[in-house]
């Protein structure tokens, strides 16, 4: 892949200018340049700015930048040489100086250098290679709103020059004006001479005032045509900044904020808010400049009333602007890290506010303070509709106060809020059956600064996404589920926090398998099988038709609210379950297509039944919250020639806990293939246990292993050192051809469960006393060293 810095330097027209742009005495241009290749091959993006105590890492890359610097100056030679020599000694000197006591601050700055410079690069490749005849669709928005901007400044550019002829023009209009006094006072001190020097010097001047006072008449035509001309260009310019206002902030900020929301979700990131702050950047000067504009063009008004409609003109624009750059300030006041959406109380939290236009605006110079306050579901309502809400709260956040601070390597404005904590929260009335974890909150942040020495002063507001606060961790994942419908289905512009009640069936798909790969950190998500099972689940059908589902709807209440038939927990809850469960302890395994998962007992069945012995597969129980088991094929040990399909009891996260799931499966000698075919070994080896040492001191290092009665010597392992284990004999009965996929009949066994599936804790009971007795020194066992 070509390195990024030779790919800037092939950027063109506005794209280079960005580019070069991005440098200065903050980081010189020269830097970059000679140190490309190590500046590249940095973990720039492992170092989270939001974390003080992360400075050591950017104290350590401050170092080696300088160090670089300086090995780089130290090896140059000759005359253009010791120039450069020089050049690069001071600016080491210079960045040491610089950033020696803000390490995070140089972070902050190349991460921004580096995305900046790659957008750059993407936007022009885009540009630059059509496919199928057409540009890329985002390359094609971006230059329709660079064009639009480009047309903003043309004429923008355009009234600067009709103003500036205006005022050139008004000023020879009073100049004139100033004449026609002039000729007029020589008039009225005619009268004080003599008639005939009177009748000499009257005619003359009689014509003069008639001339200039003709001219006056005729230019005050003029201007006031010039003045309604320059209105009606800014009307056009207006007209324009809202259309190109209404496509940033409604269309482009609110996907982001939407991708914001999915992310929440486990979607991908929302992506950066430099090209959107640069947008809103563009925006606050051209409104400000126009702005401007018809400030300068009402004073010239004053200077020279004209009667006619330019008085109401110029107060119309000025509104008209004045609504645009509050609407830009207001709407570009944004969360850019949102706080947690399940809030446990008593537990510090983090966000981070920004304002994208605070730069431009010049906001910085006197940082304004931002306070988050949480609040209710039926506050923010009201908050929404400009009701008094006399500063109510929910609760009490602790260290909610924060200043905006300018970083001027970035050029951005924000707050970050990097230690609050909700010390208390007050409920309010549920409705009906609404659990605590469904009662939604939000997190408030508001502030006031004014803009252009105090002609303007705004307050602003924003609400973060929908927060559930709980006070336990049990209650964590029915606080998921509320946010993850939230999340998913919110509508753009809704009331706070209304959601769909039912959605349909593939909506819901989308949502859980965006979740699922983003918990078990996988590309693996859920295949059109999985969510077949997961119907068959949800709505306690036997289809395996996907299309019999893409119709159905699922409400809130079958997903989260009633359990699901013959069970104590709900749809959700189990699917939280094996999430959690793979997360934890089966990553890799699902990661490698070793885990099915998602298979009931009688489709488990079905498929082992046709392979040979030995095989297994490993999928989630239907039964237990968070459980995985494996079911293989193998003969009856009770009647020749019968083969069954057996199952252990499930595996929890405690067991894993104890023992991974490859060394079970190692344990069990007779599992020999992975459905369909896979040796076991190659599939899992590479994750077993090693062998354990040596004894030492004396003493035997004890290890757990598991035995399955009546299969625990099937194919034992001749290797020496394994641990003895004691087996436990097992009597399961033959399968009931009457009932094809009922294996196991209802007389009790003390090693199967009611569901017929082994209770692997009371055989690793046996082995836990195996262990206890192997702690005992090698001496009292085998009269070996003193202990």
């Amino acid at each position: 892949m070509m390195a990024v810095w030779i790919q800037a330097q092939q950027l063109q027209g506005d794209a280079l200018h960005q580019m070069q742009s991005l440098y200065g005495q903050h980081f010189p241009i020269e830097v970059r340049h000679y140190l490309s290749q190590w500046i590249e091959s940095q973990l720039w993006d492992a170092i989270d700015l939001e974390n003080p105590q992360e400075e050591f890492k950017a104290k350590r890359l401050l170092d080696s930048l300088i160090q670089e610097l300086q090995n780089k100056a130290e090896h140059q030679v000759g005359e253009d040489g010791f120039l450069l020599k020089i050049k690069l000694g001071h600016y080491a000197n210079q960045l040491k100086s610089t950033y020696d006591r803000c390490p995070l601050e140089l972070v902050r700055c190349i991460k921004h250098i580096l995305y900046t410079e790659q957008r750059l690069i993407r936007e022009a490749t885009n540009s630059s290679s059509p496919v199928g005849g057409m540009m890329d669709s985002m390359s094609q928005k971006y230059q329709q709103i660079n064009q639009a901007f480009e047309e903003l400044r043309l004429l923008t550019q355009d009234t600067e020059n009709d103003l500036r002829k205006l005022q050139h023009n008004q000023e020879y209009f009073i100049i004139q004006y100033q004449e026609s006094l002039r000729i007029q006072a020589q008039l009225s001190s005619l009268a004080t001479l003599p008639p005939s020097d009177r009748q000499l010097r009257e005619p003359a001047l009689l014509s003069k005032r008639a001339t200039v006072e003709a001219w006056l008449t005729r230019e005050a035509n003029t201007l006031q045509k010039y003045r309604l001309d320059l209105a009606e260009k800014h009307q056009k310019t207006l007209q324009l900044l809202r259309k190109q206002q209404t496509i940033i902030l409604d269309d482009e900020l609110i996907q982001w904020k939407r991708r914001q929301q999915l992310a929440g979700n486990g979607g991908p990131p929302e992506g950066g808010l430099d090209i959107l702050q640069s947008w809103c950047e563009k925006l606050a000067e051209t409104i400000w400049q126009n702005r401007q504009q018809i400030r300068r063009a009402e004073h010239l008004r004053q200077q020279l009333p004209i009667p006619g409609p330019i008085e109401e003109l110029l107060n119309e624009l000025n509104s008209t602007i004045t609504d645009i750059i509050s609407a830009l300030v207001t709407s570009t006041f944004i969360i850019e890290k949102q706080p947690p959406q399940v809030l446990k109380t008593q537990t510090k939290f983090a966000a981070t506010v920004r304002l994208l236009v605070g730069g431009k605006l010049n906001v910085h110079m006197n940082p304004p303070q931002v306070k988050a306050t949480i609040i209710s579901e039926q506050q923010a309502k009201a908050l929404l509709k400009n009701e008094n809400t006399r500063n109510e709260s929910s609760g009490e956040i602790l260290n909610n106060n924060c200043v905006m601070e300018y970083h001027q390597t970035t050029g951005t404005l924000s707050a970050h809020f990097r230690n609050m904590s909700l010390k208390r929260i007050k409920r309010s009335d549920r409705r009906g059956a609404e659990s605590v974890t469904e009662e939604k909150f939000t997190i408030l942040f508001e502030s006031q600064f004014s803009v252009g020495s105090n002609e303007l002063v705004f307050q602003v507001k924003t609400l973060s996404l929908p927060v559930v606060v709980i006070v336990h961790g049990s209650q964590d994942n029915n606080a998921t589920a509320t946010v993850l419908w939230d999340n998913a289905f919110a509508e753009a512009g809704r009331v706070p926090f209304l959601v769909p009640d039912k959605v349909l069936w593939p909506q819901l798909c989308e949502a859980i398998n965006m979740k699922y790969k983003a918990e078990v950190q996988s590309n693996r998500g859920l295949s059109e099988e999985n969510l077949v099972f997961l119907a068959q689940k949800a709505f306690s059908s036997s289809s395996n038709n996907p299309d019999d589902y893409r119709s159905m709807t699922m409400t809130w209440s079958q997903f989260n609210r009633e359990s699901l038939p013959g069970r104590n927990f709900t749809f959700w809850q189990w699917f939280d379950g094996v999430m959690e469960l793979t997360k934890k302890h089966l990553k890799p395994h699902w990661n490698d297509g070793a885990i099915l998962g998602f298979v009931n007992k009688q489709q488990a069945q079905d498929m082992l039944m046709s392979k040979p012995n030995g095989t297994f597969l490993l999928r989630f129980s239907d039964s237990e919250i968070g459980g995985i088991t494996i079911a293989w094929v193998a003969e009856n040990p009770n009647k020749a020639g019968e083969r069954m399909v057996w199952n252990l009891m499930p595996y929890t996260t405690k067991d894993f806990s104890i023992r991974s799931l490859a060394d079970r499966i190692s344990d069990l000698n007779h599992l020999l293939f992975l459905y369909p075919d896979r040796p076991k070994d190659e599939v899992f080896s590479k994750y077993y246990t090693p062998p354990l040492s040596k004894a030492v001191d004396g003493y035997v290092k004890p290890q757990i292993k598991q035995v399955v009665p009546d299969f625990a010597t099937a194919n034992p392992d001749p290797v020496s050192g394994n641990p003895t284990y004691m087996d436990q004999g097992a009597s399961p009965a033959p399968v009931n051809h009457s009932h094809p996929y009922s294996m196991y009949s209802a007389i009790a066994d003390p090693v199967l469960d009611g569901d017929g599936d082994f209770d692997l804790d009371d055989t690793m009971d046996v082995a836990r006393h195996v262990e206890e007795l192997l702690r005992r020194p090698v001496e009292s066992q085998w009269g070996g060293q003193q202990s």
